[in-house]
């Protein structure tokens, strides 16, 4: 995976196979599992399988850390359908740009790391307001993951054009700036539990894809300079054997 930004021309986004197969996936399990299972069947699959933090801190349900991103609303299909386009748009250009496998392990990673710090900061919440409507309140949604690739594509591809509300053309990484401002502005008007967005979890997708950047920098910045100290101690010794009998020459080396 390579972070340096660049700048690069607005072109329509490719359909990669990771892409391609997290929509389906998505898709399938909203459709299959939740409309007609879960609608009409009334198998209590978001029970079990959405975020719900008084569950994942007091029962151990830890797989809801990562299949809570799988899932999305019954009654809006906008939701899924959002969630989808966003993935295509910005996700299908990250993954060209990093390969398949680190465009998943980008994905998953940053969707459980969101999850993470919105059970903590619920945890928080509900220790010092004494309400536990927020442990309770099941999240559903890949946006944790989205936000984290929304802040990727900014810092890599920070100078293109996009157009905000399909109207207003603005740079990738200023169209960054201002959800992540809006996440915080409406966290502090409709509060921690408040509203039908999980703003906290949008946040920890953002937070979470900083700190993924930051430690993989670290870590290929390690691995490039081990590479460049094997290379430079590297010696290869040539032509040593003698060329007279009666004189004998130096060793002969290749840096």
């Amino acid at each position: 995976m390579n972070y340096r930004p660049s700048q690069v021309s607005m072109s329509i986004p490719p359909f990669p196979p990771t892409v391609k197969w997290l929509m389906i996936v998505s898709v399938a399990i909203w459709f299959v599992g939740q409309v007609i299972l879960e609608g009409f069947l009334k198998v209590p699959l978001t029970d079990i399988f959405a975020l719900q933090p008084g569950q994942v801190l007091f029962d151990y349900s830890i797989w809801q850390l990562a299949s809570y991103m799988f899932l999305h609303s019954q009654s809006q299909v906008t939701h899924i359908v959002f969630n989808m386009l966003m993935l295509w748009f910005m996700g299908a250009e990250l993954e060209t740009r990093w390969g398949s496998k680190s465009f998943l392990a980008f994905y998953i990673i940053n969707g459980i790391g969101a999850a993470i710090i919105y059970v903590f900061g619920i945890a928080l919440y509900s220790y010092f307001s004494g309400s536990q409507k927020g442990l309770l309140v099941p999240v559903v949604g890949a946006s944790g993951s989205l936000f984290a690739l929304m802040l990727a594509y900014g810092w890599l591809f920070g100078d293109r054009v996009i157009y905000f509300f399909m109207v207003f053309p603005m740079k990738a990484r200023y169209f960054v700036m201002i959800l992540g401002f809006i996440q915080i502005s409406s966290l502090l008007t409709s509060g921690v539990v408040g509203g039908e967005v999980a703003h906290l979890a949008h946040l920890g997708g953002i937070l979470s894809g900083i700190i993924y950047i930051f430690f993989w920098g670290l870590y290929k910045t390690r691995v490039q300079e081990s590479k460049t100290k094997k290379k430079t101690n590297l010696r290869l010794i040539v032509n040593n054997e003698e060329q007279d009998s009666s004189k004998k020459r130096d060793p002969r080396y290749w840096n």
